[in-house]
């Protein structure tokens, strides 16, 4: 595993019953540094990192894993990845723009990875970038049943913006929750965090509503949707999200806010945030121990850990 989430990486370990390392190290100047301490020679090796801040460093990092698994002769490099930086940057949106997360998934390829592993990819297509199997999981495995466990009522699912409709109906039939709603919102062309909530398409009148969403950045799209949604009439707001990045104070912003609950997963790793008791924190150790060992015994994903 690189630096980027230690603890997600050794409750995986842990659950898998295997020992892992960590090999980066840094030389005086700040160039990382790699050096497996096993021999790797014929074994399949899997690398637990997520891309998250400090970004370029941990992509740099499993860079540098990768190419040093294929070198040391590993048989197949798994990257396990559960925060994917740059997959927002998914397409050309403004003139003279590279797709960064096109370019992430070949410069992984070329660095010796043999198969990639995610945890809900912002951008399905995202798949389509790398040459080689690509397994993307969903959260909903893990926060489904923590939403399950507020035992909510009058409960409407709510997508921040359209692009999340299809995750929203999902949650909506395994929860059996009574409709669905989507906010409608503008983004700033030129500044990506912001965006402005403009409507809501569904009824959320007297409802208790839960917005579902994969990753909170500086939190404005979730508390623009909650103040919309609370001015339309809906009762309570709960959010959940896979990915929680809470750049610019968002903790403290979600915190004040007029959210009942925040539930997400432990995806990302910042060191010293702390989070307050309206937020919830649920592990997705088990479905990637379970994909691995999947993986490693050729089994189907889909046999019982999504169906």
């Amino acid at each position: 595993s690189g630096s980027s989430n230690p603890d997600l990486a050794t409750k995986i370990a842990e659950k898998l019953k295997k020992r892992i390392y960590f090999p980066c190290t840094q030389f005086a100047d700040g160039e990382i540094r790699v050096q497996i301490p096993v021999s790797l020679r014929k074994q399949n090796v899997y690398i637990i990192q997520s891309t998250s801040p400090d970004t370029n460093k941990h992509i740099l990092e499993l860079f540098l894993m990768a190419d040093a698994v294929k070198r040391a002769s590993g048989k197949e490099v798994t990257l396990v990845i559960p925060y994917f930086g740059y997959s927002r940057q998914d397409r050309k949106d403004q003139p003279r723009v590279p797709i960064s997360s096109a370019l992430i998934s070949r410069l992984l390829k070329v660095s010796g990875a043999d198969r990639i592993v995610t945890v809900d990819i912002h951008s399905d297509q995202q798949q389509g970038f790398f040459d080689g199997p690509w397994d993307n999981l969903y959260a909903s495995y893990v926060l489904l049943p923590a939403i399950k466990q507020l035992k909510i009522p009058d409960l409407v699912i709510v997508s921040p913006d359209k692009g999340g409709t299809m995750r929203a109906n999902a949650y909506a039939k395994r929860i059996q929750a009574e409709g669905i709603a989507v906010v409608y919102k503008e983004r700033d062309v030129h500044l990506r965090n912001i965006s402005k909530a403009l409507d809501v398409i569904g009824d959320v009148e007297g409802k208790n509503c839960i917005i579902v969403d994969d990753i909170i950045d500086t939190g404005g799209t979730i508390l623009n949707a909650v103040n919309l949604l609370i001015q339309r009439g809906a009762k309570k707001v709960f959010v959940s999200s896979t990915h929680g990045l809470f750049s610019n104070n968002a903790i403290q912003k979600l915190h004040d806010s007029a959210i009942e609950k925040i539930i997400i997963t432990d995806s990302i790793y910042i060191e010293g945030m702390k989070f307050t008791n309206k937020f919830k924190i649920v592990s997705v150790s088990k479905l990637l121990s379970e994909t691995i060992k999947r993986i490693e015994n050729g089994t189907p994903l889909s046999a019982g850990l999504f169906d």
